[in-house]
């Protein structure tokens, strides 16, 4: 790999020779400026304003634009000679934590290589004490015309060192989070970690650039004169109000059904909306006691009130047998005494009878004689 920058690192009297080597590189697709009418090259030429002429590089030399408009010419010469001790050292200053750094003064990385026999040595002995310590080593250098800040760690048997933003170049987040309280349930934090969990883990080197994956097959479509363009499937947008709980739900679904996973109930999921609205709740109207109707779930009616419309039945059912027990035994009472009255009135007239023949028995016995 070529280096971009020969210098030294300073740890403390110790000197280590390196070169810098760019540890990224840009896998994006380039497009050229073209003329619509004619498909011809679009090319900027470098010219003077004062005399009209066109310059090559070596004409072409840095300067300073003040306020007024005037320029004061700067050269690499002018830069080489400033008294700062970075100009071509990279000087460590402390070593800390690698969690103390904020990832957003995360700037461009780059490989140290050490630059010669001699500098193998100490470049080892760095490297295993950057280990051992599980510490990063915070430095400053000069390039491209500045001095910047750096951390220096270890990547597998190699120093890396990364450029790091001045801590008065981040900005801060004033105006960016949402305005006014906002309150998360924790349903909703259990959904969402339930998501997280099914999502899981994934291989950064199986990740890669589906876009330019997308533009590759298009140029070689066209320069094949095979190309019929397609409209893209866009998945409907922001600006909706949604039920979080019913997306969150269905996020899970998905995602276990996408990893393969039992309980994973897709057809239920595709019977739902695609997006839930939010449903507002009724307010209750003043005076509830009067006319108030219970509340129903899943069809059916409260639990107080299928209480109470029970007890009635009960209560109503038990007047019933009640009641017709007791016409029952009057009805008895009122045939035992009829049969009583018919057996009084049968036993006099039995009486009557035998007493008529008893008187009629002399008159018989006189008629006779």
């Amino acid at each position: 790999m070529r280096s971009i920058w020969n210098g030294a690192i300073s740890f403390g009297l110790v000197s280590i020779p390196i070169k810098l080597v760019n540890a990224t590189e840009s896998h994006s697709i380039s497009f050229r400026q073209i003329h619509l009418a004619d498909g011809g090259r679009v090319r900027y030429r470098k010219v003077c304003e004062m005399d009209g002429e066109e310059l090559s590089a070596a004409e072409i030399g840095k300067g300073y634009e003040e306020a007024d408009g005037s320029i004061i010419p700067i050269t690499d010469e002018d830069l080489a000679q400033l008294p700062i001790a970075t100009a071509k050292t990279i000087e460590i200053v402390s070593f800390v934590p690698a969690e103390e750094i904020d990832p957003l003064q995360m700037d461009a990385a780059y490989y140290l290589a050490s630059n010669g026999a001699t500098a193998a040595k100490p470049y080892t002995l760095l490297r295993e004490a950057l280990k051992r310590s599980r510490k990063v080593a915070i430095a400053k250098y000069a390039l491209r015309g500045r001095e910047r800040l750096g951390m220096l760690r270890v990547v597998d048997d190699v120093i890396a060192m990364h450029g790091l933003l001045w801590p008065d170049e981040i900005r801060a987040p004033e105006g960016v989070a949402p305005e006014g309280s906002v309150s998360v349930r924790d349903a909703e934090l259990d959904l969402a970690d339930a998501l997280m969990a099914t999502l899981g883990e994934v291989e950064m080197a199986s990740l890669h650039d589906d876009y330019r994956d997308a533009v590759e097959a298009m140029i070689a479509a066209k320069a094949g004169g095979a190309f019929e363009p397609t409209e893209a499937e866009v998945e409907p947008g922001g600006g909706q109000v949604i039920d979080l709980m019913a997306a969150l739900e269905k996020s899970v679904r998905a995602a276990k059904a996408s990893r393969g996973e039992a309980g994973a109930d897709v057809a239920g999921s595709e019977q739902e909306e695609e997006t839930a609205a939010v449903t507002p709740m009724r307010r209750r109207k003043s005076g509830a006691g009067a006319g108030a109707v219970p509340k129903t779930v899943g069809g059916k009616k409260s639990t107080a009130a299928a209480t109470k419309k029970s007890a009635s039945a009960a209560a109503a059912k038990k007047t019933g047998s009640a009641a017709a027990k007791k016409t029952a035994a009057a009805g008895a009472k009122s045939t035992k005494s009829t049969a009583k009255k018919s057996t009084s009135a049968g036993a006099a007239k039995k009486s009557a009878s035998a007493a008529a023949k008893k008187a009629a028995a002399p008159a018989r016995k006189r008629a006779s004689a």
